[in-house]
């Protein structure tokens, strides 16, 4: 089943080609002959979110992408080349990965740090998107729980990720052990930050009313061997706010998802 065909008219960001993966020298597969094509939309970005059970390989389909794990077979390419130390993209995960030692400004500014660029320049830049990321006031805090919330923490995380690539941002459960209420905040600052930098994101998420509030397109996988087996656009209006949750169309989009996931569930190969 062919559910990405390639547009010769639009460029790339991500391609993923004949991906499968096995922990055992191809005894078994995990992934199986898996392609994924993003493409570029010029001038206001994207948000795909990837859907599947558990095991499904969502996480490390993340982890290809950002050059922290290659496939047993198949090609990782970022804007038409191979994903490596020079044009690898950060990761946002559910656990708190910022570093403790080190002050919130200098865990956001870290990635130009790396790249050369001078302190009060990269400094500068930081403060932006500390400010952006609703953490003002917190620069010199150290990047640790109880000293910032979790919610801080991932405020952290999602600035570090725009200053070192604001074109990909990789997203893999990052609400996941947040409460209700900062979980909520954390989708509306999501959504504002994506629509400032017109940002590819690919999310991974279990929660489907999360996945039809963000996305622009849900890609389901099947289990092992895991690919991509449907296709869901979401048709809802590209700003939203708390109130999108409300429209009946949202609604349907759910209920679609769901009954989906519950079928993907049950197919065997």
């Amino acid at each position: 089943m062919s559910l990405f065909v390639d547009n010769p008219d639009q460029k790339n960001i991500i391609e993923l080609s004949g991906i499968s993966q096995s922990y055992d020298g191809g005894q078994n597969w995990i992934i199986q002959d898996l392609d994924f094509i993003v493409e570029d939309k010029p001038n206001q970005g994207q948000f795909i979110v990837i859907l599947g059970m558990s095991g499904c390989g969502k996480s490390t389909l993340l982890r290809y992408i950002a050059g922290l794990q290659e496939p047993s077979k198949g090609s990782v390419l970022l804007n038409g080349e191979a994903v490596s130390k020079d044009n690898r993209v950060s990761m946002v995960f559910q656990q708190y990965s910022s570093l403790p030692w080190m002050t919130v400004l200098e865990n956001v500014s870290l990635a130009l740090k790396f790249k050369g660029v001078p302190k009060y320049e990269r400094e500068d830049k930081a403060r932006e998107l500390i400010k952006l990321v609703g953490l003002e006031g917190h620069e010199w805090k150290y990047a640790q729980y109880p000293t910032l919330s979790g919610g801080q923490l991932q405020r952290v995380a999602i600035a570090r990720s725009i200053i070192a690539n604001p074109e990909v941002i990789l997203m893999d459960e990052p609400f996941g052990a947040l409460d209700i209420r900062t979980r909520l905040q954390m989708q509306e600052l999501l959504s504002d930050v994506w629509n400032k930098f017109q940002s590819t994101v690919v999310f991974v998420t279990h929660d489907i009313a999360e996945a039809v509030y963000l996305a622009d397109d849900i890609y389901i996988m099947k289990s092992a061997p895991s690919r991509f087996v449907r296709h869901i656009p979401i048709d809802l209006p590209l700003i939203r706010t708390r109130e999108t949750k409300r429209d009946p169309k949202y609604t349907e989009l759910v209920h679609l998802v769901e009954d989906t996931m519950m079928e993907v569930s049950e197919l065997k190969d």
